[in-house]
C-alpha cells in the first residue's frame, strides 16, 4: 500500500470514496514532501491509487492570543487547513504542482478558505498561477475573506499573475465583500504603478468607491509612506489623475485627496493635485482644511519635506495661520524651521515677544542657531523692502500667483522669491 496512505484517515462523518473525499493527513513524511518540493517523494506518495484532496493542519501567517493551563497566555500561530495543491501552488513547486494536477487534484478545492489560485497569486508565483488557469481553476473564485484573486496580487513581482487572471476573465472591477476594493483601491493604495496601468487600460473604474467611500486616488493618497517611496506614489497618483479621476472626490468623512496628502506630507502629490485643481480651503467634517493636516504632521515628517507642502498650499491661495496661532504652531513645528519661515514670510509683519524665544527647546536653537537668531531679532527690526514688496504683490494676486506668474515674465531669481523661495534666515 502507497506510504500517504497509511495516515490517512477521512474528514467529516461519511466515507465514500477515497478519490472524492478529503481526507486529513497527519503524516509528516507526506508533508515534508510537499512543503520541500521534494518531486520523487510526492510522485511516491501521490500516485494514480491514492487519494489527492487531502486536508492538512499547518501554521498560518496570522498570530492569535491562546491560553495555556495555569491561566498563561501565549501567542501562537493561528492553524489553518491546507492541501496538497495549496502548498505546491503557494511555494512555487511546479513540477510538484504539475503531477498533483495530472493525478485529478480539484482545483478550486477550498478546505481553508481560499484556493491554490489565490495562494500564488499572493505570492506571486506565476508559473504555478499559469498552470492552475490551464486546468481551469476560477480568476473569479471568492476567498473567505471576500477576495478574489486579482485582489492578491500585491507585489511589483505579481504583475504577471494579474497579466494571466485578467486575460482567463478576471474582472477588474470585483469589489471586496467587506472592505469593498476593487483592485485599482489595492494597486493604488500599495503604490503598485504597473498594476495601477494595467487595470486602467483594462477598464478599472476610477471613481468607484470602497466601504470607506474613498475612491483610488484617495487610497493612494491616504497611504503612509516612506521619503524613499514617495516618487513613486506620486507616478500613482499621477496615472489616475491624467486618467481623469477626480481630485477633489470625498471620502465618507469629507476627506480629499488633498487633505490625504497632506496628512502624508507628500509633497509631489499635494503639487500634482493643486495643479490639477484641487480646492485648497475646503474643510473635512473634522473643520480642517489641508493646511491643518500638513501643520499637524510636519514634525514627525521631516524627511517627507513637509516645508514643500506648506509652500505649495500658500502659493495656491491657503488661508493663513491666525497671526495670533503662530507661536502654537512654532511650539509643534519649530523642529522643522523651513516650516516656520515659510509660514512667516507670508505675512508683511508678525508680532515677535520674548515668549517665542522660550517657546523653542535650547537644542533645536543650537542646531539652527542662524535660522531661530533671525526669527527672535523681528521683534526688533521691521522686515526687508524686498519682502513688503513680495507680500503687497501676493497678496495683490489673492492666489492667482501660481497662474498669473508665467506671464509676468520675470527673472528666475525673482520668480522663486515671489513663490516663498527657502533661505534659511529671515531678512
Amino acid at each position: 500500500m502507497d506510504r500517504g496512505l497509511i495516515a490517512l484517515t477521512p474528514r467529516g462523518h461519511g466515507f465514500r470514496s477515497r478519490r472524492l473525499e478529503p481526507m486529513e493527513c497527519p503524516d509528516v513524511l507526506v508533508q515534508n514532501a510537499l512543503f520541500t518540493g521534494d518531486l520523487e517523494a510526492v510522485r511516491k506518495h501521490f500516485t494514480e491509487n491514492a487519494s489527492i484532496n487531502l486536508v492538512i493542519e499547518s501554521k498560518g501567517d496570522e498570530l492569535r492570543w491562546t491560553s495555556r493551563k495555569l491561566g498563561l497566555w501565549s501567542l501562537t500561530y493561528e492553524q489553518e487547513l491546507t492541501t496538497p495543491l495549496h502548498i505546491t501552488a503557494g511555494r512555487g513547486y511546479l513540477d510538484c504542482l504539475g503531477h498533483l494536477l495530472l493525478r485529478g487534484a480539484a482545483v478550486d478545492f477550498a478546505p481553508g478558505g481560499k484556493t491554490a489560485l489565490h495562494e500564488a497569486c499572493a505570492a506571486a508565483r506565476t508559473a504555478c498561477v499559469c498552470l492552475l488557469l490551464s486546468y481551469g481553476a476560477d480568476p473569479r473564485a471568492v476567498s473567505e475573506a471576500g477576495h478574489h484573486p486579482l485582489h492578491l496580487c500585491k507585489s511589483a513581482a505579481s504583475i504577471q499573475c494579474a497579466r494571466l487572471l485578467l486575460q482567463h476573465g478576471a474582472s477588474v472591477n470585483s469589489q471586496t465583500e467587506e472592505e469593498e476594493d476593487t483592485a485599482l483601491h489595492v494597486a493604488a493604495r500599495l503604490g503598485l504603478e504597473e498594476h495601477v496601468q494595467l487595470f486602467l487600460c483594462h477598464g478599472a473604474e476610477l471613481e468607484a468607491t470602497n466601504e470607506e467611500g474613498q475612491t483610488p486616488l484617495n487610497a493612494a493618497c491616504a497611504q503612509a509612506h516612506r521619503p524613499e517611496d514617495m516618487e513613486r506614489y506620486y507616478r500613482v497618483c499621477q496615472q489616475l489623475v491624467q486618467s481623469g479621476a477626480s481630485v477633489n472626490a470625498a471620502d465618507r468623512d469629507q476627506q480629499r485627496p488633498l487633505h490625504h496628502a497632506c496628512k502624508n506630507a507628500s509633497y509631489r502629490v499635494v503639487e500634482l493635485l493643486l495643479a490639477h485643481g484641487a480646492s485648497v480651503n475646503i474643510m473635512n467634517y473634522s473643520g480642517n482644511t489641508a493646511m491643518h493636516n500638513i501643520l499637524q504632521v510636519a514634525a514627525y515628517k521631516l524627511g517627507h519635506q513637509p516645508e514643500r507642502v506648506v509652500q505649495a498650499l500658500l502659493n495656491h491661495g491657503s488661508i493663513r495661520v491666525w497671526p495670533g496661532a503662530l507661536i502654537k504652531v512654532l511650539r509643534y513645528c519649530c523642529s522643522s524651521p523651513r516650516t516656520i519661515e515659510v509660514l512667516i514670510n507670508s505675512y508683511d509683519h508678525v508680532r515677535v515677544t520674548e515668549e517665542w524665544a522660550e517657546t523653542v527647546p535650547a537644542e533645536i536653537i543650537q542646531k539652527y542657531p542662524d535660522f531661530y537668531k533671525s526669527l527672535f531679532c523681528l521683534g526688533q527690526r521691521p522686515r526687508s523692502l524686498q519682502h513688503l514688496a513680495r507680500c503687497a504683490l501676493r497678496n495683490y494676486l489673492e492666489g492667482r500667483l501660481v497662474q498669473v506668474l508665467p506671464e509676468l515674465h520675470l527673472p528666475p531669481s525673482l520668480r522663486q522669491f515671489l513663490l516663498l523661495c527657502f533661505q534659511d534666515v529671515l531678512y
